[in-house]
């Protein structure tokens, strides 16, 4: 018998080699079968992305189209200057991260080498301002404004600074011609971001975002940015495994974008910016005899409209600043400056996005409300000094007593108490504290028609829609502050604050007698913006037309022809019949010759015999701050409204300033003379600017000079150089309005201007402290400050 064991193979070894024959089977088809997806199926598509990887991209930026006034001036051009940028990959493949370069460059450049180095970080939530949002992949600029022996360093030492390329670019420029300031209207612009370029890599032309972008962000150059932005050339180079270039793919060459005419006119812009400026500098040396100080006066806007069109001629928002600030990227200090409480928020446009109560300015649609609920144009309605309603008086301002008299002498003379009784008595009909099942509301229902509570529509980006406080407002802003105000109720203070909200927890969702004739002199809850206001006064002017406002007039080829035409459009009609519409007219124009604004116009000179002008005044009072004032205006050509947050009266705070603007606008001197030669604009400009051959606008030499308006601040600015035809006016030098010092005192919460978002673009989410019905804001301290400083703000 052998020792030898045997050696054929079991049962469990032969199932082991079948698991793992099948295995290397299994592996094998997979593979084959990949192997046949890859070179055979989709051999097509691979071979195209495997070519691909040999191509790179080299972008070049278009030439953006500038904005014009509406003689062709530049508003808005380009300047070549020596931009210093840093290719963040290069520093990355650096050992220290790029940080000798920069600090290299830092001292080339002049900056401090912490200032540097915040430029090239990335943007993120916990990053911020100054930061790079665009792409990473993209130059970061680090200064717009190196001279030539710094480019000449920089490139001959190119060992000292990899990834760092100085050379002439093509940037965004304010021109300020004819003195015109006019940030918030021109916008300004910004980097794409990756995230922007990411999502439009599939697509083409001006639906694709390309890292070297600059796109708009506010103004006139968000809305406008596909027609301003051109196309960006890109050169397609072949490259080996190395990256090294070996040829050329094909070139497709950047084509400038098309340039906006405006509306406005540059020099009347300049007239209503110092007028405005100028209003609120006289205002802060007037004493208030209310508060016992002198007014602050901390923030305005004033509009020009073209009554027959709609088109906005001059819009001005104080307080303002420079928007160059924002080309090549701003600093942390001017972000901080642009953004913190203290600025009063530059940024924003108060003639589209600032709110308040609109004061007398309100009773022009109080009367077409009283009117169509039935009231006589030839009846006789009492005046009295004040008027007791629920246990509360309501008083006419500074307790004037006109007696019996018609509604057209309650505009002129601005009586409150006429108003409130007629209000009131409307309260009544509905039912008063317990409403009938369909209330008539003549006076929230005539202030919808009116176009108030809704947007204009204005070309403008963030404009606010205002308030119209009626029951559907109560209803909604009560359900959602309910809570608010019984929490508030229940710690017992006993400020004007505590006892709204221990009234509101109880029955905040009723509409008060108060509320109704608060309402009807443009108090309470109410909130308008200026351009709203404009749109109202240019349909008394027009014959009762409600135009949608708009900047933009045409956008126009690089060579000067017409690409599109912006018309105007209008959007309704005035609510009442023409006879009313005459009444209106004829009061508003006793307001300018005997009423409340006399003493700003006739009685200082105006030629109202050869130009009549129309005007209601109003003061708005808020709870705890000064009062607003409002001066809406028309002529047969413009309609013009100021107003001036704690600025004071109507006319005393704006009537000096919006005459002012009429002089120039029809060349009239102090004396109420007349010179046609010296009118900026005697009638609106609705003709398209000529343009060369070459694209620039044709511009007539002016017959007159714009006088500086007393106490004005100007700035002295160099011009620039050219980088492309289409730039119509090419100043020697132009000065720039210095934007006006706001108030060192906390910003007014309702009128004009509340805490601001981390940035531009966040600037309008908290304009209204309470928001309309469909997502009305929990009750705070602020929506107490809306609240009017005499007795009776709607409890009775």
């Amino acid at each position: 018998m052998s020792n030898i064991p045997e050696t054929g193979r079991t049962r469990r070894v032969t199932i082991r080699l079948v698991v793992l024959q099948i295995l290397v089977l299994s592996l094998l088809a997979t593979l084959g079968g990949r192997l046949w997806y890859l070179q055979i199926r989709n051999a097509k598509e691979y071979t195209a992305k495997a070519t691909g990887n040999h191509i790179r991209e080299v972008v070049e930026p278009s030439v953006r189209g500038e904005i014009l006034d509406a003689s062709g001036r530049v508003l808005a051009g380009n300047e070549t200057r020596l931009v210093v940028s840093v290719s963040r990959t290069s520093l990355m493949q650096q050992k220290d991260g790029g940080k000798a370069v920069l600090g290299r460059l830092a001292d080339v450049l002049g900056m401090p080498a912490k200032d540097v180095q915040e430029k090239v970080r990335l943007c993120d939530a916990k990053t911020p301002q100054p930061c790079w949002n665009g792409s990473p992949y993209q130059p970061i600029p680090v200064t717009k404004e190196a001279t030539t022996q710094q480019a000449m360093q920089i490139m001959e030492r190119r060992e000292d600074f990899p990834g760092v390329t100085a050379q002439p670019t093509a940037v965004r420029h304010y021109t300020g011609v004819e003195g015109a300031n006019m940030a918030q209207v021109l916008g300004y612009l910004s980097p794409v971001t990756d995230d922007e370029v990411s999502k439009t890599a599939d697509k083409t032309g001006l639906d694709r975002y390309l890292p070297a972008d600059q796109i708009g962000r506010a103004g006139l150059e968000s809305v406008y940015d596909r027609d301003l932005r051109g196309t960006a050339g890109i050169t397609k180079l072949e490259v080996d495994n190395l990256g090294r270039v070996i040829g050329t793919a094909g070139t497709v060459a950047p084509q400038t974008g098309n340039n906006l005419v405006t509306s406005i006119d540059a020099r009347v812009q300049k007239v209503v910016e110092d007028n405005l400026a100028q209003a609120m500098a006289d205002a802060r040396k007037t004493f208030d005899k209310v508060t016992n100080r002198n007014y602050e006066a901390d923030s305005g806007a004033a509009v020009v409209m073209d009554v027959h069109t709609g088109r906005i001629v001059a819009m001005a928002s104080a307080p303002t600043y420079d928007p160059n600030l924002w080309v090549g990227g701003i600093s942390g200090k001017d972000y901080q400056s642009l953004t913190s409480k203290d600025s009063n928020f530059p940024l924003l446009n108060r003639a589209i996005q600032g709110q308040s109560a609109p004061g007398s300015t309100f009773k022009v649609i109080s009367t077409t409300a009283a009117v169509q609920a039935g009231y006589s144009l030839d009846g006789s309605y009492q005046c009295p000094k004040s008027m007791t309603i629920g246990g509360r008086e309501f008083k006419n301002f500074e307790s004037e007593n006109f007696g019996a008299i018609s509604l057209e002498k309650a505009l002129e003379v601005s009586c409150d108490t006429v108003f409130y009784g007629l209000a009131y008595d409307q309260w009544m009909k509905d039912g008063g504290i317990k409403p009938k099942k369909d209330p008539s509301d003549w006076f929230f229902k005539t202030a919808h028609e009116f176009g108030l509570g809704a947007k204009t529509g204005i070309d403008l980006p963030s404009e606010v829609a205002g308030r119209v406080p009626d029951r559907q407002w109560k209803q909604s802003f009560y359900d959602n502050n309910k809570d608010a105000w019984c929490a508030q109720a229940q710690k017992g203070g006993n400020s004007f604050s505590d006892q709204i909200a221990k009234e509101n927890c109880i029955d905040g969702y009723q509409m008060r007698a108060g509320d109704a004739v608060n309402f009807a002199i443009g108090q309470g809850d109410t909130l308008v913006t200026p351009v709203q206001m404009a749109r109202i006064y240019s349909a008394l002017a027009n014959g009762g037309t409600f135009y949608r406002p708009t900047v933009a007039k045409a956008v126009i080829s690089p060579g000067g022809d017409l690409v599109r035409e912006i018309a105007p459009q209008a959007d309704a009609k005035f609510p009442g019949d023409e006879k009313l519409l005459s009444y209106i007219n004829q009061a508003t124009e006793g307001v300018v010759k005997s009423g409340t604004a006399a003493w700003k116009f006739v009685q200082a000179g105006w030629p109202q015999d050869k130009i009549a002008l129309h005007a209601k005044t109003g003061t708005a009072e808020v709870e705890g701050k000064q009062t607003t004032s409002w001066l809406a205006t028309y002529s047969k050509d413009y309609a013009i409204v100021m107003t001036i947050s704690q600025g004071g009266t109507g006319s005393g705070g704006s009537g000096d300033s919006v005459r002012r603007i009429y002089q120039a606008l029809y060349g009239v001197d102090d004396k109420g003379n007349i010179d046609n030669s010296k009118a900026l604009l005697p009638t609106p400009q609705g003709e398209l600017p000529k343009f060369n051959p070459d694209g620039t606008a044709v511009i007539k030499p002016a017959a007159y000079t714009i006088d500086q308006v007393p106490g004005a601040a100007v700035q002295p600015v160099q011009a620039v150089q050219p980088v492309q035809p289409g730039q119509a006016v090419r100043p020697a030098q132009f000065a720039q309005p210095a934007p006006v010092a706001p108030s060192a005192s906390v910003a007014q919460s309702a009128p004009f201007g509340q805490s601001a978002g981390p940035d531009a673009a966040a600037a309008t989410a908290w304009l209204d402290p309470a928001p309309p019905a469909d997502s009305p804001a929990p009750y705070t301290a602020a929506d107490a400050a809306l609240e009017p400083n005499r007795p009776g703000r709607g409890r009775a």
